[in-house]
């Protein structure tokens, strides 16, 4: 007779069988890429030096330039990329993965040798332009928190994008009425949490399809924000969508640093709240009770209820905190970024940020750097832009949403989700 008693949390059941079959995904990705290089660096070569920039005034102490010959770093590049090719081929051959530094490694090649290609004749700033992604990775930081614990508790969160404008609306308006941004914060915390309770009720309590109650969700909250902000906030500009933002905070000495501390170490509140967010969520979700008992439902909950674990709850609440996550997204766009909503501001975002749940394989951490490298793609074409790069401005454009659909197709490979992501459950 089972002894269990019913506040225990289950043991995680064992993992399924590994599959062996090759997945030629990233080997094939690989020399797309270096062909790519072969093309842009090889025959539509350029002349010239692209200097890197890597002080600021700021910084305890400047480093130097770094200037790179245009022609002689895209060979360089090309020959690193094919070794890294041909290597990705032979380990796939032989049934092995692929280490992850190698894959971090090529892009990272292939960055600077593209940058170089761009930027050639012309100079570039380096803290500036990683300020500037990680500006823009913030939002995709903490959707991709809130969609990889909804998830993992076993409900698929297709509605970051509607948390994502709740946050946004309600903390720029609530922050216009009461002149304080930290209640605007704390309004889109629990803006985040109503959009989330409603995903739960429909999902969880009514057993509809989780990925349509998402969608419905998301076009819901667009029109509503998009009503309201044309019928109350425009003709209210001044009283309820003043713009109100957190200033800059400098942590001492860390943000003399040179390249990282302009990065990391000179930023809002909300910023810093991403820091948090990232080594909390990785702690519980891995080291703690509530972790394990959210991760038990999510793979197997009928485990989970035969030791008195309450499946529905659960989820509900798990949820509800993710919602909350996502909702601090939002207000990042209003309270942070653009001092004011605007309609549609998000701009899709909620589902890049779903994208980097998929691509980071539902871990905190690789999902935090799936979405810094959406963040980086996004800036990029700014980057490009301004020093006149020959880039097309139309794919400058789509530049971050073809990364985003490579990064999943291409690079995830063989990934198990949470066995129970997205699959209703029902007392028996």
């Amino acid at each position: 007779m089972s002894t269990l008693s019913p506040t225990a949390a289950p043991a995680l059941p064992a993992d399924r069988p590994v599959e062996t079959t090759r997945s030629w995904k990233l080997p094939i990705a690989f020399g797309v890429f270096t062909l790519l290089a072969l093309v842009l660096f090889g025959f539509a070569r350029r002349g010239g030096t692209a200097t890197f920039r890597l002080s600021t005034s700021g910084d305890f102490f400047a480093l130097p330039n770094v200037p790179l010959p245009a022609a002689a770093t895209g060979v360089v590049v090309i020959v690193l990329l094919a070794i890294a090719t041909v290597y990705a081929i032979v380990e796939t051959r032989g049934s092995r993965r692929v280490p992850l530094w190698v894959t971090a490694l090529f892009a990272l090649v292939f960055v600077v040798g593209f940058l170089s290609w761009a930027v050639a004749g012309d100079s570039i700033t380096i803290p500036g332009m990683l300020v500037g992604a990680l500006s823009l990775s913030v939002p995709l930081v903490f959707g991709a928190l809130g969609g990889v614990i909804s998830e993992r508790v076993g409900v698929v969160n297709i509605a970051i994008e509607g948390q994502f404008l709740a946050g946004a609306f309600t903390s720029a308006m609530i922050a216009s009425l009461t002149g304080s941004a930290w209640v605007g914060l704390v309004g889109a915390l629990i803006a985040g949490v109503l959009v989330s309770f409603v995903l739960a009720a429909f999902s969880i309590k009514y057993l509809v399809d989780q990925v349509i109650v998402g969608v419905v969700i998301n076009a819901f909250i667009s029109g509503l924000t998009g009503f309201l902000y044309s019928q109350v906030l425009s003709p209210n500009q001044q009283t309820l969508n003043v713009g109100i933002r957190f200033p800059k905070f400098d942590v001492p000495v860390l943000h003399q640093i040179p390249v990282i501390g302009p990065i990391f170490f000179e930023q809002t509140v909300v910023v810093y709240l991403a820091y948090v967010a990232v080594a909390v969520v990785t702690f519980g979700l891995f080291k703690t009770r509530w972790g394990l008992r959210l991760r038990a439902v999510g793979e197997h909950p009928q485990a989970a209820d035969t030791v008195g674990i309450n499946v529905a709850r659960t989820r509900f609440w798990n949820v509800s905190i993710a919602g909350a996550v996502a909702g601090l997204g939002g207000a990042y766009f209003t309270l942070d970024a653009a001092g004011g909503f605007t309609k549609d501001m998000t701009a899709g975002a909620g589902y890049i940020a779903l994208a980097a749940v998929i691509f980071g394989r539902w871990d905190p951490v690789r999902a935090t750097l799936a979405a810094l490298l959406f963040g980086f793609a996004s800036n990029l074409q700014n980057t490009l832009a301004a020093v006149g790069s020959p880039v097309p401005s139309e794919f400058l454009l789509m530049l971050p949403y073809v990364v985003t659909i490579f990064a999943v197709a291409g690079l995830v490979g063989q990934s198990r989700g949470p066995a129970a992501a997205g699959k209703p459950y029902t007392k028996s």
